[in-house]
This record gives structure tokens, C-alpha cells and sequence, in this order.
């Protein structure tokens, strides 16, 4: 589990960042969405990190 922020953006999407990874950012229409998309990039920052051990 890690910890994300959420804010709006200025084009009124919802913007999700996780301070832990440097530069791993999504966004959504919703928070809902953000919420999902900001897993996945969760997802595959992780893999690529083990990817590149």
C-alpha cells in the first residue's frame, strides 16, 4: 500500500500523484478513475523497477 495525493487539476481532472515513486503521476475524470489509473501506474513503476535490478 502507499500513499498517493489527489487534487484537481487545472483542465478539471482529478490528479494523483505517489510521493514514494519519484514522477509516477496518472489522472482521471473521476476519483474513482484516478484512483484506478494511479494503481496501475503504481503497478508498472514497481515492475519496471524489479525489471531493471
Amino acid at each position: 500500500m502507499r500513499e498517493v495525493v489527489m487534487y484537481r487539476g487545472e483542465d478539471g481532472y482529478w490528479v494523483v500523484e505517489c510521493p514514494s515513486l519519484p514522477g509516477c503521476v496518472s489522472q482521471g475524470k473521476t476519483k474513482k478513475e484516478a484512483i484506478q489509473n494511479i494503481k496501475e501506474a503504481i503497478s508498472c513503476y514497481i515492475h519496471a523497477l524489479k525489471e531493471d535490478v
